[in-house]
């Protein structure tokens, strides 16, 4: 092969690119201390961009003197007592093709492979702690999850199945995922930080499900002391306050010129429902360690049933706000909204941004649509409240503290909308 086939410098980039990546998994083997280490990666690595420099030949040649080196290094390690090294055999042949793919000129791919490989090997422990600490529910969560957004996805028909228009099976879907992405992301955050405190369990709570979480601090505070009942209350408020930025993340994802529009009024009721919460610390608290039961009874961060209730709510919801507001306007496609919050405000506010999003309402009147179903949402803990904690200055308080975050919310409605 002739110096002008192999051009000086791209090709001493190549080779140095597939360099740096094979050292950098090799130093995590090396400081393990394993046979090897950081030099063999290394050369694995520079003999796999050789290999892709000098043809396709010589790269199936490469590969299989990686395969005979991986053999070897096992036979070693066997015969010393040291058993089978399945996972530094499997960075080696990985190493490999990163080093292939550097030598063909690729610069993203054989960075990324090679940061992530590296990562997985660094991370043994965490990874296996955090693999071990999983349930069988969770696991299935997961793998539900993957099916529902990988799966059943790509075969559902696009656009409207049905001649008026109202059912799309395409959008509909997406919204469910993103729904229970986002309950998986908030379940997996209130495991991890739950127990830290009432306060911070009570916002992942909220992210979750705000009305159970309501609903588990209301019956600590029945018949507590008044230092209990504090806390319930920055707890509520909390809660309150992280449905709301739930409810504009959702509005983000599905449709960002109706989150733009209510933006100043969700602004301002989580403000007033965290700045309350926060002006109540002058009260004597109770010790930080939340309660061990103080988590929401979630079994699982997600379910099958749990999608498909999602799935016929927003639908129920997209098609009764369609048809009201062709029918009656704004004020019915307002009024499903408000019964939609009593329900699931996050469905209920998707369900506002997704027909935004299809051009069928305005970005406003979605908003609009959304803030309603956000304050029915929040008016809704009043009577749990009331019902389960027995507790008349924690219901009034609560009272007080949700009939500012409504007039805060009013107040953003008409400097967005009016003035």
């Amino acid at each position: 092969m002739s110096d002008a086939a192999l051009p000086y410098l791209p090709t001493l980039a190549r080779l140095a690119l597939a360099l740096a990546l094979g050292l950098l998994i090799g130093i995590e083997r090396e400081r393990r201390r394993k046979e090897a280490g950081l030099r063999t990666f290394g050369f694995v690595a520079v003999l796999g961009a050789v290999g892709a420099i000098l043809g396709q030949a010589y790269a199936l040649f490469a590969i299989g003197l990686i395969g005979v080196l991986v053999v070897l290094l096992n036979v070693e390690t066997i015969r010393t007592g040291e058993g089978a090294e399945i996972t530094t055999s499997a960075a080696l042949v990985l190493t490999g093709y990163i080093g292939l793919l550097a030598g063909s000129g690729h610069a993203f791919t054989p960075t990324a492979l090679g940061v992530v490989t590296a990562a997985l090997l660094a991370w043994k422990e965490p990874l296996a702690g955090f693999s071990q600490a999983l349930t069988d529910g969770e696991l299935r969560s997961a793998i539900i999850l993957a099916i529902l957004a990988f799966v059943v996805y790509p075969v559902l028909p696009e656009g409207s199945v049905d001649p008026w228009h109202l059912i799309d099976p395409r959008a509909a879907w997406v919204t469910v995922i993103l729904i229970a992405a986002l309950g998986f992301a908030n379940y997996v955050l209130l495991k991890l930080y739950g127990a830290r405190g009432i306060q911070l369990g009570a916002f992942l709570g909220g992210l979750v499900n705000s009305t159970v979480t309501v609903t588990d601090l209301s019956e600590r505070a029945s018949g507590s002391r008044s230092g209990t009942a504090d806390l319930t209350f920055r707890g509520i408020m909390l809660a309150t306050g992280a449905m709301l930025i739930r409810n504009a993340v959702l509005l983000v994802l599905i449709a960002p010129a109706t989150a733009l529009a209510a933006a100043v009024p969700i602004a301002l009721m989580t403000l007033a429902a965290v700045g309350v919460a926060r002006l109540s610390h002058h009260r004597p608290a109770a010790p930080a360690a939340a309660p061990a039961g103080l988590m929401p009874a979630h079994s699982s961060p997600f379910s099958l049933q749990a999608a498909l209730k999602f799935g016929a709510i927003f639908l129920a919801l997209q098609v009764t706000g369609t048809l009201a507001q062709r029918t009656l306007g704004q004020g019915g496609f307002y009024a499903v909204s408000a019964l939609g919050g009593l329900v699931s405000s996050a469905t209920a506010v998707a369900s506002a941004g997704n027909l935004a999003a299809a051009s069928l309402l305005t970005p406003e009147v979605a908003a609009v649509g959304a803030l309603i179903a956000s304050g029915a949402s929040a008016l809704v803990n009043l009577p749990i409240v009331a019902r389960v904690a027995e507790n008349r200055l924690l219901t009034l308080r609560v009272a007080v503290a949700l009939g500012l975050v409504l007039v805060a919310g009013g107040i953003g409605v008409a400097a967005r909308f009016i003035w």
